[in-house]
């Protein structure tokens, strides 16, 4: 027997496989399906079957590809109309090899979402583990805020998932949920990806809220962001995805050919560090380093343009691919080979973004000739502490409140640690920002050197 999980970095998701003798099951596959053959030809068997937990909302789910290289079944919930696969109910099982996988109906998260029970047969009934989907998280419970108008019955439908039907299987079952910490499906994961129903129901916040009432309330206080990109990504997983068969492959392109196709309309992304982009970049390109592109392409890259990547090393590259097309973005026309040394080797001009430090931020803050300082953070992060004085705006948010910002002033971008102060300021300066300039550092810079204009919500 085996169980293997298999994370997407940026977008926290959590796939499985699990065998036993010639039989494998993967559950929650992602697009880029390789890595499930590649362990079904080390282990010597055949995916048999696939499950999908819900109707996902922050990737594209590579069911239908892998059952496409397979011939496996497609299994999910019968409470949505899917294009694709086969519906399943409350109480039915499935065996693979020893173990059995048994269906619980959990909705809350969405109407349609489903459990499966992990046993293994030479054990008894007993379950042995449980995989929630988007239910129940380390630390968490899913967002039910999706349906706009049922947040209620959402909420209430998976206090009951939660209470009669997760809990009673045991505090010995193992947890394992379909997204970690990071996701943009929970707020307050834990960054550690193991856990038992047990110790979840002594130490989760949410599952002491065991009063029904109560439970909802606390669910429809919570405010979650709602990428624009979700639209297709439940469109696609309700439909069934296009087949990709590979990842795409772009073009290696010259200083010259990328400025010709920048001009032309393609949108060049930077995926290098906050630090490299600050010292040099191509004009006009959008900052977005590697490990927040999943976190923020839905927010700032469009479906119906060329990308042009900029990276360190064609691994990078490669990286970058594999994590655009898991959200489908597949209009990939090309990087720039060489890197940044090739486009400043050209000739052409580059741009940069200054940079200032915490204690002369916090200086300037004090003194009547402050900048226009714009924290880019979450709500919560926002509210729970901050500068004095300064304008929160989502970076997510940003491309559309461009215009509610003075452009006259100094602008100085803030966040938690300047990674995302740094995509604002790339699309400050894009749309003719002049005076731009990157906290680095921001916050945790700011509490390291305890900065006078710091507020907490406590002191605010």
């Amino acid at each position: 027997m085996f169980l293997e999980k298999l994370k997407s970095e940026g977008l926290a998701h959590l796939s499985y496989m699990i065998g036993d003798g010639m039989e494998a099951v993967v559950i929650d596959p992602r697009r880029d399906i390789q890595c499930y053959l590649d362990i079904a030809a080390r282990e010597g068997v055949r995916i048999t079957r696939i499950f999908e937990t819900h109707r996902n909302e922050d990737y594209v789910i590579g069911s239908v590809e892998l059952a496409e290289r397979t011939g496996a079944s497609i299994h999910h919930g019968h409470a949505l109309d899917f294009g694709y696969g086969e519906d399943v109910r409350e109480g039915d099982t499935f065996e693979c090899g020893a173990l059995r996988l048994r269906v619980l109906e959990t909705p809350g998260h969405t109407p349609e979402s489903i459990s499966l029970v992990l046993t293994d047969s030479n054990q008894g009934e007993t379950p042995v583990g449980v995989f929630t989907g988007d239910a129940l998280f380390v630390g968490d419970v899913g967002r039910t805020d999706l349906l706009p108008g049922r947040e209620r019955e959402m909420a209430e439908a998976l206090h009951a998932s939660l209470f009669d039907k997760l809990l009673p299987l045991g505090d010995q079952t193992l947890l394992y949920p379909a997204h970690g910490a990071g996701s943009v499906c929970g707020e307050n994961m834990a960054d550690r990806e193991f856990s038992t129903l047990g110790h979840e129901r002594a130490h989760n916040p949410m599952l002491q809220i065991t009063d029904r009432e109560a439970f909802v309330k606390c669910k429809l206080g919570e405010q979650h962001y709602v990428p624009p990109y979700f639209k297709q990504m439940e469109h696609l997983n309700q439909c069934g995805a296009p087949l990709l068969h590979h990842l795409p492959r772009p073009l290696p392109l010259s200083a010259d050919d990328v400025a010709k196709r920048q001009e032309a309309g393609a949108c060049v992304v930077d995926l290098r560090s906050a630090e490299a982009f600050a010292g040099a970049h191509i004009p006009g390109s959008l900052a977005l380093p590697l490990d927040l592109l999943p976190a923020y392409a839905g927010y700032l890259l469009d479906y119906d343009t060329d990308l042009l990547l900029v990276a360190e090393n064609v691994g990078a590259v490669e990286d970058a691919i594999a994590r655009l097309v898991r959200m489908d973005y597949t209009r990939i026309a090309g990087y720039l080979k060489g890197g940044l040394g090739a486009w400043e080797t050209s000739g052409r001009r580059f741009g940069h973004v200054d940079a200032i430090n915490a204690d002369d931020l916090d200086a300037r803050l004090q003194s009547g000739d402050a900048p226009l300082l714009l924290d880019v953070r979450k709500h919560t992060e926002f509210k729970a502490k901050r500068l004095r004085g300064a304008t929160h705006v989502f970076l997510g948010h940003l491309p559309d409140r461009l215009d509610t910002l003075a452009r006259d002033r100094r602008v100085v971008t803030f966040c938690g640690s300047g990674k995302r102060a740094i995509v604002a300021a790339s699309l400050l300066k894009r749309d003719g920002f002049d005076d731009v300039a990157n906290a680095f550092g921001s916050m945790a810079a700011c509490e390291a050197i305890g900065c006078a204009t710091l507020e907490t919500a406590d002191n605010a």
